[in-house]
């Protein structure tokens, strides 16, 4: 890998992270205007977080990952060749394969949602299932614009034009907090809930909206149209089914979740809700962020067998290394410091401390396998990038199996078993898929080595990792005693930046690359202020 190819991609995976926080950052501030006006015990707040699953389902079904695994290596090769005919053919073709299955399938999940209901929350009854019908129905059609979104960040990120496509979610956001400013304190709950849904959707066309004449620019010669035929566009094709059905499953996986959650007392779906928004954010940020980068170059990598397994162990190895740098002290924090984070975020008129001691019980049982997950994320792009979409299947599934058995047993049986309050089944939900990550990311990563060579992070680097972050845990834990109870956002602005000073000054001390190159450029960067 030369200096000028890892610059490039470091600056791509910048531009991702930068994007997805800004995109983030809108939806914490949705998060915390939707806690204060319906708070966590509340029927029609687990009634719209049940909803919001179930159409958000058809937009990770044909969304941003699927797209990710079978278009980007297809379309990023042929840009990569210069062949701007049959790139633009192969986009359209995709697009319009995109917008006629999506079309089809908002229609019947419109007409079905009824029986959507039943089988994914059937804890539901009466007033709260009626509501969560009525929110899905408005929901679904937002999803459709979600997915024709997720085809234009394809292309986008193809492009190498990383950070529109993950900014743009900042105006779906925008315009939910503009509708919980502007009805929230006019409206019941059930009608701010149901009028939300419909911000949701106008969200969702301001999202696809801002992308596609970007992209029609870059695709000058797109031509959509419905065409199977063309060798590229079946290629297209056959790699969509098995991550489509990879997705699918992860995507049971989740509702097999919000199933159980339905059987717990109320509370139990939001308070679940709100810990996964946390705890997908490093995900989204550290790891999609180098993932999503890597991707369209290791999709490019030309030359022979060995050639091609040797630029990708080294991209691999750079990515874990950047990856777990971050995710490594993000674990820790929620661990020891979940009940600060979560009461800055989410503390506010109907949400109490206690709300928010019971979000970071839930954030506690997600640091099992929050390493595993993230790293996975870079594996499995490693795979899509050679092609492969069947063995990251064959291995989602397993984790699935494992989630769904693991999560029945943690979530309802265990706390009987032990006499722990029911509602604190929700932190086993994310224990199990903790335990669950680590056994998919373990035979991701033996299956590759077998392939490519050795490639994983080494044990004296994890070991400075851990060390530094349990430090600066225990530091941040000595100014958590020290000032005692305050206001939640003053209290986390006290205790998490010394957190992440120390642990960073540590890295630096432990010397860890990674750290002393971010003071470098900090360095840099002041002088040239």
């Amino acid at each position: 890998m030369t200096g000028k190819t890892q610059e490039t991609t470091s600056r791509s995976a910048f531009l991702v992270a930068a994007g997805i926080l800004v995109s983030r950052l809108t939806g914490l501030v949705r998060l915390r205007i939707f806690s204060h006006y319906f708070g966590l015990e509340s029927d029609a707040a687990d009634a719209f977080n049940a909803a919001f699953r179930i159409p958000n389902f058809l937009q990770n079904l044909f969304g941003e990952g699927v797209l990710s695994a079978s278009f980007i290596p297809v379309y990023a090769n042929l840009l990569a060749l210069r062949d701007e005919k049959e790139s633009g053919r192969v986009a359209g073709a995709v697009l319009a394969i995109l917008a006629l299955t999506t079309s089809v399938l908002v229609l019947a999940g419109i007409l079905t949602t009824p029986l959507l209901i039943d089988a994914i929350a059937p804890g539901f009854h009466g007033a709260e299932r009626e509501l969560t019908v009525r929110i899905v129905r408005v929901l679904f059609p937002g999803a459709g614009l979600l997915v024709l979104s997720a085809w234009c960040l394809g292309m986008l990120n193809s492009h190498r034009k990383f950070f529109l496509s993950y900014t743009a979610p900042v105006l779906w956001n925008a315009a939910m907090i503009a509708t919980l400013a502007g009805f929230g304190g006019r409206m019941s709950q059930e009608r701010l809930a149901l009028t939300l849904a419909w911000g949701s959707v106008a969200g969702s066309a301001a999202q696809f909206g801002i992308q596609l004449p970007v992209v029609l620019r870059l695709a000058r010669r797109l031509r959509v149209r419905l065409d199977t035929a063309a060798a590229n566009v079946r290629t297209v094709i056959k790699n969509f089914v098995p991550v489509f059905i990879s997705r699918g499953v992860v995507q049971i996986s989740a509702y097999v979740d919000a199933l159980l959650a339905s059987l717990l007392p109320t509370g139990a779906v939001t308070g679940l809700t709100n810990a996964q928004l946390l705890y997908t954010l490093p995900v989204s940020l550290f790891g999609m962020s180098v993932s999503a980068a890597e991707l369209p170059a290791m999709s490019s990598a030309l030359g022979s067998g060995e050639e091609v397994a040797g630029y990708l162990r080294r991209r691999l190895d750079s990515g874990l290394r950047r990856i777990a740098f971050f995710i490594v002290p993000t674990s820790v924090g929620f661990l020891a410091l979940g009940d600060v984070i979560a009461g800055a975020l989410l503390q506010t008129g109907r949400f109490t401390h206690a709300d928010s001691l019971y979000v970071w019980g839930i954030l506690a049982g997600s640091t099992v396998g929050l390493l595993a997950m993230t790293l996975g994320r870079l594996y499995s792009s490693a795979y899509y990038a050679l092609r492969d979409t069947r063995t990251p299947l064959r291995y989602a599934i397993i984790r699935v199996a494992l989630t769904t058995a693991l999560g029945y047993l943690m979530a309802i049986p265990l706390p009987r078993a032990i006499g722990l309050d029911a509602r604190w089944g929700v932190a086993g939900l994310t224990s199990s898929a903790g335990i669950a990550g680590w056994v998919e990311f373990t035979l991701l990563r033996r299956t590759l080595n077998r392939r490519i060579g050795g490639t994983g992070l080494a044990p004296g680097y994890t070991a400075r990792l851990w060390i530094a972050a349990l430090a600066a845990a225990a530091f941040g834990w000595l100014v958590r005693t020290a000032i005692g109870r305050r206001n939640p956002i003053l209290a986390a602005m006290l205790i998490l930046p010394p957190y992440g000073a120390v642990y960073f000054g540590l890295a630096a001390a432990l010397r860890l690359e990674e750290a002393r190159a971010a003071l470098r450029r900090l360095m840099h960067a002041r002088t040239q202020g």
